[in-house]
């Protein structure tokens, strides 16, 4: 005879309690009024399988986290039966200082693995601007910082994961020598995949020495227009490790700032003087502003492709014109073309809802992608959080192949990409990622489907 719900999960081996509003793992989650009936702590991979193998047999929804500091970034849970967080798989498995790799439990907080590899001169080329963020966390969001220009994103950085899938499989990819790449692209579909196909106990980094120095250049302009030839700066022997920008408000001022590390730091940033004009300042800190999103009640993320970054920040001036003179502070980071918007916490929902239609809209041949990650509940209400997107079938066939009974994260998925009767989503070919990119939920997903060669190791 089959165990009762809670017994079954007792005898996982996990700590598991029953939930309350109160609860501090429920409050962290973020998940609004939705309360979960139990919430699980495991410490290994092998006790997250157990807890998957019994919320399996009794049909549970679970909804993983870590440090909850994104889990309200997009649609909230439709169900949580089963809150798993990773909070105690907080362990630096293995740090190779030779090699410049580290293996880490999903749970192991940012900041803590800055320090850690920091007494060794190395660092994970981050920049996760969120205060909290998991390793696990990090990767189910794609969240990156400035430095993607020089270091590229999680996905990049990623050469081994260990996930559980939603019927309890343990499966492996890559490891913890770089150029071991056989196998299926595991870290590439689970990157931003916000916890829809699997739980992410263990990941593997390619590390970095810490830069011997650092310096910035910053300058201010009246407008997109008046800014340099990003392009130019990006691709200059200067080399710089990041370029961001800073628009308080959609019609005023824009500043830019870029970052040179490493050897000669402060005399490639003096040298960036050339593109930059003789206005632009130079120092060794970065401004105040640098690495932090412009808000968190009402965030956008709006992606284009590089060499449509400026006519984009003009977009946003023009949707914001057409919504009211909606106020918009924008930042992120230029040259890379991933800009985040936040909006007035009040605003009314049918400005917002007629900025997010006038933006989209005016995209267009810039191949963007706006997604709304968080909103006021009123607003929430009436946007399309994600938009078209031609990657919604390959995203369903993705969940259909993962996780069929759509048991993790219920309801995070646009409705288009969720498993069952497939549902019209047009987009413009252009609403692609380039080729070998994540298949996360609210971004584009690459033209050729998932994976490589295989399926990677199961257990």
């Amino acid at each position: 005879m089959a165990l009762p719900p809670e017994e079954a999960l007792a005898a996982t081996g996990a700590t598991v309690r029953a939930a309350t509003p109160d609860d501090p793992d429920t409050r962290a989650a973020g998940l609004g009024r939705l309360t979960p009936r139990w919430v699980a702590l495991p410490e290994s991979t092998e006790q997250v399988s157990a807890l998957m193998r019994a919320a399996t047999e009794h049909d549970l929804a679970v909804v993983p986290a870590g440090g909850g500091s994104k889990l309200g970034w997009g649609p909230p849970p439709e169900r949580c039966d089963l809150l798993l967080t990773t909070r105690r798989m907080d362990h630096v498995l293995e740090h190779a200082a030779g090699d410049l790799v580290a293996r880490v439990e999903a749970g192991v907080r940012t900041e803590a693995l800055a320090a850690t590899l920091a007494a060794a001169g190395q660092e994970l080329a981050l920049d996760v601007p969120v205060e909290g963020a998991t390793v696990g966390g990090t990767l189910a969001t794609a969240t990156a910082g400035p430095r993607r220009l020089r270091y590229g994103t999680a996905r990049d950085l990623l050469i081994g994961i260990t996930v559980v899938l939603a019927d309890g499989t343990i499966a492996r990819s890559g490891g913890k020598v770089v150029k071991n790449v056989a196998g299926y692209d595991l870290g590439k579909l689970f990157t931003g995949s916000l916890g829809t196909l699997g739980v992410i106990t263990e990941a593997t980094f390619r590390l970095h020495p810490l830069p011997a120095a650092r310096a910035w250049i910053t300058v201010t302009v009246p407008g997109p227009a008046d800014l340099p030839d990003l392009a130019a700066l990006a691709g200059s022997q200067t080399e710089p490790s990041a370029v961001e920008v800073d628009r308080p408000s959609a019609g005023g001022p824009l500043t830019l700032a870029a970052l040179f590390e490493g050897v000669a730091a402060a005399g490639r940033a003096e040298a960036a003087r050339a593109l930059l004009g003789p206005a632009a300042v130079t120092g060794p800190e970065p401004p105040p502003w640098w690495g932090r999103a412009p808000g968190e009640e009402f965030l956008l993320e709006l992606r284009v492709r590089p060499a449509g970054a400026v006519p984009a920040l003009a977009a946003v001036s023009r949707a914001a014109r057409e919504a009211g003179d909606l106020p918009v502070h924008l930042r992120g980071s230029a040259a890379s073309a991933v800009l985040h918007l936040a909006l007035p916490a009040d605003a009314a929902p049918a400005r917002a809802e007629a900025f997010v239609s006038a933006l989209r809209s005016g995209l267009g041949a810039h191949g963007g992608r706006l997604v709304v990650w968080t909103a006021p509940a009123d607003a929430a209400a009436r946007l399309d959080r994600f938009g078209p997107s031609g990657a919604a079938t390959l995203m369903r066939r993705v969940k259909e192949r993962f996780d069929p009974d759509d048991r993790l994260s219920p309801g995070r998925l646009p409705a288009s990409a969720r498993p069952g009767p497939a549902l019209e989503d047009p987009a413009p070919s252009g609403d692609r990622a380039p080729r070998g990119e994540s298949v996360p939920a609210g971004h584009p997903a690459p033209p050729e489907g998932p994976g490589t060669q295989g399926e990677g190791e199961r257990t």
